[in-house]
């Protein structure tokens, strides 16, 4: 089917981007009050405008593409890239999903960022995040992706890094550039690749024909191979997943907003939507599909041990999120792409709620955030209080909430994935397992430390206050929708979800085995249990305090305990064995090549050469004239002399 022009797609992208320009030049002399109301507007606008495309959209049940090209790019006979726009049931999803939780954390940041100093420009990068995020999901080749996907790396180091006067914030923006750059490479060279095999063409159109020709079979299917797996690199640098998941911890260096942004529904979801978005390509390669799933189980599992340990309330939610988009790479890796998105969406939800909620904490103890010196907060903040819950019993699995419906998806999937490795799957569906388990456990924990039991810091307790309205508002909003979308995913005929994408990826989802109906039932059945027990341990364990039994089995589990908390000393390792031998050669290449060889011997010397030659000459060229003239005639003398 011919896709179809439709005008409303560069709108949805060109709001924000005016937005964060408008905040940028126009906010510090109009005041920080103009500058968040344009950056609050122009999201806003952009979800309504993506509102209105979703509805345009449904109304074609063949499931319509519909594009948008501004000009051809790049046009020759060895290259066709054009500046084009894709509009599908997916990128409807993802511009919904990102436009819609951007502007909650719009709304919320006007009260949380209210008196910094630097406040409009906070929310003209807040803006210019969203542009390049709708960039990247609207986008209808992988140049145009990659543009995007290079502005929101931008855009992280900036948000990250917003406070660079403290050297510690701007350090862990700097990483997260750096790190995602190795990613990008990846992503990079790939991309180069299909260049190179289908003739100059990376428009999604031109990129499934290629995919499904199989010419030739055996070579088709060893290229796609190493493409899946190069361009997998850059979505494990950007979705923060083995081995470069560092990057992402750091993160929470940034305002609380920031971290919301860029840990629910924008930057580290991209991974994910363009390996969904590639499942042409990916279905193809066993091999890679294999390998992404393989790595998306392992990391949910290792983040969620690690998040057992934190005390920080941003960094155990940010190795949730870490172990979480492990199940979404688990999900499309086990070719269960509607299901992967499906868990990116209800992940926006819950865990956008859990990062604003921690915030409004940390606003309310004057930024305390240690959850060791917290406790019987939720007497203080009510609001904040039951949306964190509904948002913990979201992410634990808890039935009916959404959490439930779409890690159990996944789960399901990976145990009966019909791929050539069906024991491998078996392994990286007991991965996920225990993961739930552990994702139960340290939620509770982070829950009950923060809420419940006595207040273990009175000073701090005594001035914790509820956030204001329109912090409450986003809170309450983002923990309804964290409530209902699992409606989205209801098992069989109900599975809306499913049905929406079927257009996009339905013919490249891998069908399960076929199971009998106790089967499904029986995962569904142990989902459920290992939620509640993963609840019921952490209570156990931290109901009395983080001085109980919780601190008993710390000591008795002394030097695993450490190694946990140190986070298996990654970071340190990295150090270790890349950082350090990298500035070794740097300072060598500096002290020695530059110095020596390319100064002194390249440059200088030959520099000095010349200059020493020509003092001799120099000396006889004073400007004077009579030493001219004796010149000649002492030339003239010698020369009569001589002949």
């Amino acid at each position: 089917m011919e896709p179809k022009l439709f005008a409303a797609i560069p709108v949805i992208i060109l709001l924000p981007a005016i937005g964060a320009l408008l905040a940028g030049l126009l906010g510090k002399r109009w005041g920080d009050r103009f500058a968040a109301v344009v950056a609050n507007l122009a999201v806003f606008s952009s979800f309504g405008v993506s509102l209105y495309a979703w509805w345009f959209l449904s109304n074609d049940a063949a499931g319509m593409v519909y594009l948008y090209k501004v000009y051809p790019f790049l046009k020759s006979d060895l290259l066709d890239i054009g500046l084009d726009f894709r509009f599908d049931r997916l990128s409807a999803v993802m511009s919904l999903v990102v436009t819609g939780v951007s502007s909650l954390i719009h709304l919320y940041s006007m009260a949380y960022m209210k008196g910094d100093r630097s406040h409009a420009r906070f929310f003209s990068h807040l803006n210019m995040f969203v542009f390049f995020m709708l960039l990247l999901v609207l986008g209808a080749n992988l140049v145009v992706m990659f543009a995007g996907w290079e502005g929101v790396g931008l855009s992280s180091y900036l948000l990250i890094g917003f406070w660079y006067e403290d050297m510690e914030k701007a350090i862990a923006g700097k990483k997260a550039f750096i790190v995602n750059r190795i990613g990008d490479f990846g992503f990079l060279l790939g991309m180069l690749m299909l260049l190179m095999y289908n003739q100059g063409s990376v428009d999604f159109f031109a990129l499934e024909r290629f995919a499904n020709s199989g010419v030739p079979p055996v070579a088709n299917e060893l290229n796609m191979t190493v493409i899946c797996l190069l361009l997998f690199l850059g979505a494990a640098g950007k979705s923060a997943q083995l081995p470069l998941y560092v990057w992402l911890p750091d993160a929470m260096a940034g305002p609380t907003p920031v971290s919301a942004l860029i840990h629910a529904a924008t930057m580290v979801t991209a991974g994910v939507y363009m390996v969904a978005r590639l499942s042409f390509l990916y279905v193809h390669a066993p091999i890679a599909m294999a390998v992404v799933a393989g790595v998306g189980a392992v990391t949910a599992l290792f983040a969620a041990t690690i998040g057992l340990a934190q005390t920080d309330i941003k960094k155990v939610l940010a190795y949730s999120t870490v172990s979480q988009l492990g199940y979404m790479f688990l999900a499309v890796g086990s070719g269960a792409f509607a299901a992967g998105i499906f868990h990116l969406t209800t992940h926006a939800f819950f865990k956008a709620c859990l990062f604003l909620g921690a915030g409004s904490v940390i606003h309310a103890l004057h930024h305390q955030q240690d959850i060791r010196r917290m406790g019987g907060l939720a007497r203080k903040m009510p609001v904040t209080h039951w949306t964190f819950l509904i948002s913990t019993l979201a992410i634990a699995g808890i039935p009916p909430l959404s959490g439930f419906f779409s890690k159990d998806e996944i789960l399901t999937a990976a145990f009966l994935a019909s791929t050539p490795f069906p024991m491998v799957y078996k392994v990286f569906w007991a991965c996920g397992v225990v993961g739930a388990f552990l994702t139960a456990f340290y939620m509770m924990r982070l829950y009950w430390l923060t809420f419940r039991g006595e207040p273990r810091d009175h000073h701090a307790f005594e001035h914790a206050h509820e956030s204001p309205w329109n912090m409450g508002t986003a809170l309450v909003l983002l923990a309804g929708a964290a409530t209902v979308a699992g409606a989205l995913g209801l098992p069989g005929e109900g599975h809306l979800f499913s049905r929406w994408l079927a257009p996009v990826v339905g013919k490249y989802t891998l069908e399960p085995q076929h199971a009998s109906h106790l089967t499904h039932w029986g995962l569904i059945g142990l989902s459920v249990l290992v939620a509640v027990a993963g609840l019921s341990a952490g209570l156990l364990v931290y109901r009395s305090g983080p001085e109980g039994v919780s601190a008993r089995i710390a000591r008795a589990f002394g030097p695993l305990y450490r190694l946990v908390a140190g986070k298996y000393f990654v970071d340190e390792l990295y150090a270790l064995i890349v950082v350090r031998p990298l500035k070794a050669v740097a300072t060598f290449s500096y002290k020695v090549v530059d110095k020596v060889f390319i100064d002194l011997l390249g440059v200088n010397l030959p520099a000095w050469t010349v200059k020493g030659i020509g003092v001799l000459p120099r000396m006889f060229h004073d400007g004077n004239l009579r030493s001219y003239l004796l010149a000649v005639v002492v030339g003239v003398l010698c020369l009569w002399v001589v002949l």
